[in-house]
């Protein structure tokens, strides 16, 4: 290497000496904890790597003692990790070997997503060819010097053996202790921040893995469980949110796939979509504003990377609200886009904008044609006269099959700021079908009456939701006024007089 000599030419290389190692510091670990996670997308790194180890079921497990939230499960049936393995993902900065269709690809993601979120990281696994074992990661041990805690090995067999119903011959917990954002859950907010946050997770992950979640062979639940006595409190299945998931397109013609010569990879697929205006779908108004979920709809190996955005191709405008487009990105490695740590965006090169600008259509149409007819069906809509928009309602709560729920919020406006309608079953006089309860908002169903809607099998915590969607139309309006008059009593006086009639004609059937 030759001495460095002074020049007043500008150096475009700059010159170097030799070099040298430096490990990170212990203290690298405090960074992790800043990563900027927020709750949905740290889960939902926990997800992916249950489906990168084939996992065919996953259970997220809010854990209550009495009124306290004391932690959270990710449990799965997936291959499982022996001992080393395990030290390799506990490890910071550990390398690992991704396949061409792994949702992984920094391998960091398990502890930046836990520690942002935990003080406590604790993962137990097994294979079929290894027993249970574990690790565990304390934010406080690990800034001082990269300790890692080995988990008792009954300890980890008497966890796994909780969850048999799930982990039969192999599968992996990841479990959250001294989770922060549930310390601060003040007394008697309990109930409402799980409902908020579990909503939120289940959209979340509802629209992020929808693509899996149509999958047959693979499903996600949310459950609360007591720890003391094991019984579960409330227990959802994630549904798939598709962002393209419309009934009719909202122009004829589309989707319309482009295609966009893209510098350094070849030619990009882009499925033009064009959605109904005014849609009241979840999967179009319940994903976030409109503004921010109109644009590039980023895939990498079926998982939703970037939901909406225009990654600095042209700003966000309220007349592109229609406008989505998917794209698959390529699996081979590339230097055009880029994926954020935490899988929540993609970076572009400007090579992606020069392919956008020469992209067509079979027919010859630019993608600047499909901007315009968005745009002018958003226009076309906003000059028709309204629509008629339905009555405003009290949301639902527990007692009501997740696809359910889900229907109602598509059909349905929802009241902001009101504790959901629930319902349970009771013990209730013979005479009376159901009861409300309008200071908890609880509709009480006789279980007297429960077979006849189960056909002898083992009543669960969602069963007979025709009796209860009918129900809760039914109810709704009266849940909503301030005080009930005794016209409202006599038509539940009605009602539960029919229903209790109709109950008994089935049962004597």
């Amino acid at each position: 290497m030759s001495p460095y000599e002074p020049s007043a030419d500008w150096q475009y290389e700059v010159p170097t000496t030799g070099s040298k190692r430096l490990p990170p510091a212990a203290r690298y670990v405090e960074s992790l904890t800043h990563q900027g996670y927020g709750f949905e997308a740290a889960v939902a790194d926990l997800v992916d790597n249950s489906i990168d180890a084939n996992a065919h079921n996953v259970v997220i497990s809010f854990l209550r003692d009495d009124r306290r939230l004391v932690g959270l499960l990710v449990v799965d049936d997936g291959s499982g990790m022996d001992d080393e393995a395990l030290d390799t993902a506990m490890t910071v900065g550990g390398h690992r070997e991704y396949g061409d269709r792994a949702l992984g690809h920094f391998g960091a993601g398990l502890k930046a997503a836990s520690l942002s979120h935990a003080d406590s990281l604790t993962v137990i696994s097994r294979t079929k060819r290894s027993p249970s074992a574990g690790r565990r990661w304390l934010t406080a041990r690990a800034q001082a010097d990269f300790t890692c805690d080995i988990v008792d090995p009954g300890y980890c067999q008497d966890l796994v053996d909780r969850y048999d119903g799930l982990i039969e011959w192999h599968g992996t917990i990841v479990r959250w202790d001294r989770v922060r954002a549930f310390e601060t859950v003040t007394t008697g907010q309990t109930d409402r921040f799980l409902n908020d946050a579990i909503e939120k997770l289940e959209t979340h992950l509802g629209l992020h893995l929808h693509r899996f979640l149509t999958r047959d062979d693979f499903n996600v639940d949310i459950v609360v469980e007591d720890v003391a006595t094991r019984e579960e409190l409330d227990h959802r299945g994630v549904e798939p949110i598709d962002p393209f998931g419309y009934r009719v397109s909202g122009r004829a013609g589309y989707p319309r796939t482009y295609t966009a010569p893209v510098e350094g990879i070849g030619e990009v697929a882009l499925t033009a979509h064009i959605w109904r205006p005014k849609s009241p779908l979840v999967s179009f108004r319940g994903i976030g504003p409109l503004a921010e979920r109109q644009g590039f709809y980023l895939y990498r190996n079926d998982r939703l990377v970037q939901a909406g955005g225009w990654n600095s191709t042209r700003s966000p405008e309220s007349h592109l609200a229609l406008a989505r487009i998917a794209i698959d990105l390529p699996t081979e490695a590339n230097d055009v886009f880029s994926l954020t740590v935490k899988k929540d965006g993609v970076t572009v090169t400007p090579a992606f904008a020069r392919g956008l600008e020469q992209a067509t259509d079979s027919g010859g149409n630019d993608f600047a044609a499909y901007v315009k007819e968005a745009e002018a069906t958003y226009r076309e809509a906003a000059r028709r006269t309204t629509e008629p928009r339905r009555k405003a309602v009290i949301p639902a709560g527990k007692g009501l099959d997740p696809r359910l729920k889900r229907t109602l919020r598509d059909e349905l406006p929802e009241l902001d700021g009101e504790d959901p309608i629930t319902f349970r079953w009771d013990s209730l006089h013979t005479d009376v079908f159901f009861e409300l309860d309008r200071e908890e908002r609880v509709v009480k169903l006789n279980k007297e009456y429960r077979q006849v809607f189960n056909g002898g099998r083992r009543g669960g915590l969602n069963d007979a939701p025709v009796v209860k969607s009918m129900l809760y139309l039914m109810v709704n309006e009266i849940f909503q006024k301030e005080r009930v008059r005794a016209t409202h009593l006599d038509t539940i006086a009605l009602w539960n007089s029919v229903l209790v009639t109709a109950a008994r004609c089935e049962l004597a059937r």
